[in-house]
C-alpha cells in the first residue's frame, strides 16, 4: 500500500485501510496493524489514522481496546446493527462530548456574529459549499471532515484565539460526535439546513440568532443520536 496524497488531507484514509484489511491475511480477532504503524505505511497524520480507525469502528470493521490496540471486528449478525451497538457502548463519552459543545458553540456562534468579518465569513460559506458537494457524493470521511471545519472556522470567527485553539483541539483529537451524528439516516440533510441557518445569522450580524440556531443544531443532533441509542 502506497502513501497517501495529501489531497483534502486522508479524505480517503479510511477507504484505504479498509482496503488493507480486506486484502490482508485477518480474521476476526486478529490485532490489526497500530496507529503509529498506519501512519507510517499511509505517510497520513496521527489525527487522519485515528478520525478513519473510529469510522471504521463505528461501521463494525475493528475494536479498539484502549491500551491494546486495534482488532478486526467480528462480522456482525443480520439482526444486528453494528453502528447501534457501537452508540450504546460509547453512550456516555458522546453525551459528555455534546455537554461540552452545548456550553462552548452557542457563546461562540453569537461571538461570531459581533466579530466575524467578510474574509472569515467567505471561509465558512467554502466549507459549507464542501459539505454539502461531499453530501451529494456520499463521501461519509470528507462530510465528518467539512463538518468539524464548520464549527473551527465558527469559532475562528470570533477571534478568541484560545476558543479557537480549544475548537481546533476537539476537532482533531475528538471527533467521536461529529462521526456518530454523521452515521444516522436523515442526519446528514438536517445538519445541511441547521449549516445554514447559523451561516446566515453569522452573515447577517445577528449573535442573538446566531447562538439560538447553534443550540437548536446541537440539541437537535444529540436527540437523533439518544433516539438512535434507544432503538
Amino acid at each position: 500500500m502506497g502513501p497517501i496524497k495529501r489531497v483534502r488531507l486522508s479524505d480517503r484514509v479510511t477507504d484505504a485501510i479498509e482496503t488493507m484489511i480486506a486484502e490482508g491475511s485477518f480474521a476476526p480477532g486478529d490485532r490489526f496493524f497500530s496507529e503509529n504503524e498506519l501512519v507510517k505505511k499511509l505517510e497520513v497524520s496521527r489525527s487522519s489514522i485515528r478520525e478513519a480507525v473510529r469510522i471504521l469502528e463505528v461501521r463494525g470493521r475493528v475494536t479498539v481496546k484502549h491500551g491494546k490496540g486495534i482488532f478486526i471486528a467480528a462480522p456482525a449478525e443480520e439482526d444486528r446493527d453494528p453502528f447501534t451497538g457501537w452508540l450504546k457502548d460509547n453512550k456516555e463519552p458522546i453525551c459528555d462530548h455534546f455537554e461540552v459543545r452545548l456550553i462552548i458553540e452557542p457563546k461562540a456562534a453569537r461571538r461570531a456574529a459581533e466579530n466575524a468579518d467578510e474574509e472569515i465569513v467567505r471561509s465558512i460559506e467554502k466549507v459549507y459549499a464542501a459539505f454539502a458537494a461531499s453530501a451529494e457524493q456520499g463521501d461519509t470521511a470528507a462530510m465528518i471532515r467539512f463538518d468539524g471545519d464548520f464549527h473551527r472556522l465558527v469559532a475562528k470567527a470570533t477571534k478568541n484565539r484560545t476558543l479557537y485553539h480549544l475548537m481546533k483541539t476537539m476537532t482533531k483529537s475528538l471527533p467521536e460526535g461529529w462521526i456518530t451524528s454523521l452515521h444516522i439516516p436523515g442526519r446528514v440533510e438536517k445538519t445541511l439546513g441547521e449549516h445554514a441557518s447559523i451561516l446566515e445569522a453569522i452573515r447577517a450580524g445577528e449573535p442573538e440568532r446566531a447562538e439560538e440556531t447553534m443550540t437548536l443544531h446541537l440539541r437537535n443532533a444529540l436527540a437523533d443520536i439518544q433516539a438512535s441509542m434507544e432503538r
